[in-house]
């Protein structure tokens, strides 16, 4: 079975999987370029709403489980942890020959095999469950209170039982970058291939003459593990260079009172500003720890270098000497001594560039087309 012909055609039979469809993020980014890749296929998901997502997403085939009917989930879908579990097992997808799910939370969990039909189940993983795994990590991130967090450690052991036994019955991972195909061996006990999401190069290209604007560039939600508080305090001590962030959420108030006056906020801006932000800039920060970052991509296919943290994805898209910098300790110190140490004029804009296309959705379609046909003609599809 070849699927570079998609759509895909009878009587083939495919399925994509998303933990849920209420609010815009990375991964409704990678679901998009699933559904275009294979439109025929529908989209199942725990629950689905319409008023938060594009209006294109109502041309799909969407499917929603029980949850879709639950007071307030659409706003708090946090609060019904314990059945997401019950929401995607019974989500019987056996009677489809490929499922393909777009993982970060528990939708690698849908029944594949029933009776004596079975599905070829592939999870392109985004990160195993991450407040069931890294939950340290996440409490700080969401500020949950400590008295809260010790009273859910019972939860989060049943739901990490069920995690992993869901895992297990996944036939194939895909890991978005070398940081979580780690995570996936460490956490699952499974091997998986790297095949990085896909960067919307056509769009975020170079200005043809660089006119380079006097200030750095952040493009993030204001949110406490992207850790602007590092760019924040790194400008305090550097009067002399400027920075520009650009993006809204509940830290922009608390970071607003502590900048110095050469620290703007900009707040939400159009897909146009932005791209003519990254165009001009000396440089993009990127001071969080994040599983892939595809901003830190788009600042590259724009032509300007980045500077950020040595963790997580970064280290599979950032080339040190060529298309900007990697800083060691996630601190304020650290990411100023970097800046002091940039010349930003050392970066050319081609080398940046061709780094970015390596992560184009091009490049994603090409990849994941080829695994999954050689997947299908080692099976009985």
């Amino acid at each position: 079975m070849n699927l570079s012909g998609a759509p895909l055609q009878s009587p083939f039979r495919m399925a994509l999987v998303h933990d849920w469809l209420n609010q815009m993020g990375g991964a409704e980014k990678v679901l998009e370029v699933l559904v275009g890749l294979f439109p025929g296929a529908p989209v199942y998901t725990s629950m689905y709403d319409r008023q938060a997502l594009p209006s294109a997403y109502e041309q799909w085939e969407i499917h929603t489980t029980f949850m879709q009917r639950l007071p307030g989930v659409l706003h708090h879908h946090q609060r019904y942890l314990p059945l997401y579990p019950v929401a995607f097992s019974r989500t019987d997808l056996s009677e489809y020959d490929l499922v393909l799910s777009n993982k970060s939370g528990f939708c690698h969990g849908v029944q594949t095999a029933r009776a004596q039909r079975r599905a070829l189940h592939v999870c392109y993983c985004l990160t195993p469950t991450r407040f069931l795994w890294l939950f340290d990590h996440y409490r700080l991130r969401e500020q949950i209170h400590p008295l809260l967090a010790a009273g859910l450690q019972p939860l989060l052991a049943g739901l990490r039982r069920w995690d992993y036994a869901a895992a297990q019955r996944v036939d194939h991972f895909i890991a978005i970058s070398s940081e979580i195909q780690r995570r996936i061996r460490t956490v699952y006990g499974r091997e998986s291939v790297v095949i990085h999401p896909p960067v919307d190069t056509d769009y975020f290209q170079p200005v043809q003459r660089l006119v380079a604007g006097d200030y750095y560039l952040i493009v993030s939600r204001l949110i406490p593990y992207k850790r602007i508080d590092l760019a924040v305090r790194a400008f305090a001590g550097l009067p002399g260079e400027k920075l520009v962030v650009v993006g809204d959420g509940r830290d922009r108030a608390e970071l607003a009172a502590r900048a110095t006056p050469n620290v703007t906020f900009l707040g939400w801006q159009p897909r146009e500003r932005v791209r003519d932000l990254l165009q001009r800039c000396r440089g993009f920060l990127f001071p969080g720890l994040e599983d892939f970052g595809i901003a830190p991509v788009e600042a590259l296919s724009a032509g300007r270098p980045v500077i950020a943290f040595a963790g997580g994805g970064a280290l599979d898209t950032i080339l040190p000497g060529q298309t900007g910098e990697l800083f060691p300790e996630q601190s304020a110190e650290s990411l100023q001594e970097a800046l002091r140490r940039f010349d930003w004029q050392a970066y050319t804009p081609e080398a940046c560039r061709a780094q970015a296309e390596r992560f184009s959705t091009a490049t994603f379609r090409h990849k994941l087309l080829a695994y999954l046909d050689a997947l299908l003609a080692r099976s009985d599809v």
